[in-house]
């Protein structure tokens, strides 16, 4: 029998702060606060999504926003954030490093600096309250102005340490990476990893981009690089790792099925993978999901989903401590007894 996959120990590296809410919270804040919530985040929930034209995207990012809705009190970005962790946990999660833009939070929780301040005392707390180590990425929204993203880089290198990266996010689409050139130099100048968004909605180009204009270390997504044997290459030279978020790829319609997800092309090419869940709010599964389809859908074997694992270990920004301690239990893991899950 296969070993279970919640106790091998691994890094996530791809979620959304607002995506990572339960949606039994979404729905008990809205009934709380007499919010009324679509028919596709109530009774057709997961919703059915494709964002591959910008009908479809706007629609995505609507009830994005429907759902960053319920989150007003600070007790409720305690709650999301404790809930989370305990989610990571269940999913054989030790390290998260989880996506916030508090732009779009700023207006209810006192101005950016005092919504960063309270995601990072959150992250804290429900670090501790679940026992995984919990960082924090800072991500401007590509729709915006790119002078909004330097303000951001500026707020996120105050508190480099808790926050670990500058990411960049939202329709790849709608702004060029070089036009935030500027934001991740002052991010990278601080100390943070550069880890945008590309490659999802555009194709290898896109992926491109993100390394040579933003010096991207890691690339949110990253999944059409699968395109392009020469970028695939100097990825794998380089060892810039994909976040690979494969239900989120179907979810949006990047990919027609589970099994056209180009995982196993990129993982036989010597990219570093790190499988993301993105958005479970949205998309209806978490992390535990996406090693379950590396399993049964792409074929990987148990030695190869272990160096899934470590991939995204030594893609992540844990201590070295931390990372000797979980690629020690990836090893445990692999040299136990197969046994029923």
């Amino acid at each position: 029998m296969p070993r279970p996959l919640h106790a091998l120990p691994k890094a996530h590296l791809h979620l959304h702060f607002t995506g990572s809410m339960r949606h039994s919270t979404l729905i008990e804040l809205a009934r709380e606060q007499g919010l009324h919530l679509p028919d596709a985040l109530e009774q057709d929930w997961p919703p059915k999504l494709r964002a591959t034209d910008e009908r479809g995207w706007f629609r995505f990012q609507r009830l994005y926003d429907i759902a960053r809705s319920v989150l007003n009190r600070p007790e409720h970005v305690y709650r999301l954030l404790a809930e989370t962790a305990e989610d990571e946990v269940a999913a054989g999660s030790r390290w998260l490093e989880i996506q916030v833009d508090p732009s779009g939070y700023a207006p209810r929780f006192g101005g950016l600096t005092a919504t960063l301040e309270l995601m990072l005392d959150a992250a804290d707390r429900a670090a501790e309250h679940a026992g995984i180590g919990i960082a924090v990425i800072v991500a401007a929204n590509r729709i915006r102005h790119p002078l909004d993203a330097n303000t951001l880089a500026r707020l996120a290198i105050r508190y480099t340490g808790k926050v670990v990266g500058f990411g960049l996010s939202n329709d790849e689409r709608r702004g060029a990476a070089r036009d935030f050139e500027r934001a991740f130099r002052i991010a990278k100048r601080g100390g943070l990893l550069a880890v945008p968004h590309g490659g999802e909605l555009m194709g290898p180009r896109s992926v491109a981009q993100c390394v040579d204009d933003l010096g991207a270390d890691r690339v949110g997504h990253g999944v059409r690089a699968a395109e392009d044997e020469w970028l695939m290459q100097r990825l794998a030279d380089r060892q810039i790792c994909c976040e690979i978020c494969p239900s989120s790829n179907v979810g949006l319609g990047v990919a027609e099925r589970d099994s056209d997800v180009p995982l196993r092309r990129l993982f036989d090419a010597g990219v570093p993978i790190a499988l993301g869940a993105d958005d479970p709010l949205l998309f209806g599964t978490r992390l535990l999901r996406q090693y379950e389809l590396a399993r049964e859908v792409h074929g990987f074997s148990d030695a190869e989903v272990a160096e899934l694992a470590r991939q995204s270990v030594r893609s992540s920004t844990a201590p070295e401590a931390v990372r000797k301690e979980l690629l020690q239990g990836v090893d445990d893991w692999l040299t136990s007894s197969p046994s029923t899950e």
